[in-house]
């Protein structure tokens, strides 16, 4: 067996082994990041029948999947990176879900595109959980109106993403989206990463964003 393929069975059983241990009623997606890694390293993880993907770059996405995707249809794209309004209408081509909606400006520019498109992803807003001035997301006195505003573009908001700070313990930042999350009435949470993807499990992460846990440092 593939060395990534059972790194990816080890993540799975470990997130089981949590779920039974918390009685949580719930089945988290992995999303294997594999942004920076080509194709030769994915394979064998897209042949043991893994379906969902994560990439930070429009156009690497473009040029690493879109001859996969038309093989296999059933493949799910998720852009985790922060989006360009100038990316837009490459994004919705190629990916299913956008994790990183952070701006009304984004929301519109998404709604129109779609609707050129005919398509309807699925979409999270980035929440800047840690207020942090380097990373993107919304501050989180932002999120109604950027949920209302973007209900009236029609615009499938399935749920809150958020990168906690690091070197802090991620679980009070979880905690919080897990309470925003509700209080928005929103079904998906994105959260947990390949250092706390376990503690996301805890506090009903239903996507977790695992890469080098599964495919290796990068370069």
């Amino acid at each position: 067996m593939h060395n990534s393929v059972q790194k990816y069975k080890d993540i799975i059983s470990s997130i089981n082994k949590k779920l039974e241990e918390q009685k949580i009623n719930s089945n988290p997606k992995v999303i294997a990041v594999s942004k920076t890694f080509n194709l030769e390293k994915i394979l064998p993880l897209i042949e043991y029948g893994h379906l969902d993907y994560g990439e930070n770059k429009v156009q690497e996405a473009i040029d690493k999947w879109s001859a996969i995707k038309l093989q296999k249809q059933n493949i799910k794209l998720h852009l985790i990176g922060r989006l360009q309004t100038n990316k837009v209408k490459q994004a919705i081509k190629i990916f299913d879900y956008i994790h990183s909606v952070d701006s009304i400006k984004l929301a519109k520019k998404i709604a129109d595109e779609q609707y050129k498109q005919k398509k309807n992803l699925k979409l999270f807003i980035q929440v800047n959980i840690g207020d942090e001035n380097q990373k993107s997301g919304i501050k989180v006195d932002q999120i109604k109106d950027l949920i209302t505003i973007s209900k009236q573009l029609n615009l499938n908001i399935i749920g809150l993403m958020c990168i906690p700070p690091i070197n802090e313990d991620p679980d009070k930042y979880f905690k919080e989206i897990k309470v925003l999350n509700k209080k928005f009435n929103l079904q998906e949470i994105s959260m947990g990463m390949s250092s706390d993807y376990l503690k996301a499990v805890e506090n009903s992460s239903t996507y977790l964003r695992i890469g080098s846990s599964i495919f290796g440092k990068r370069n």
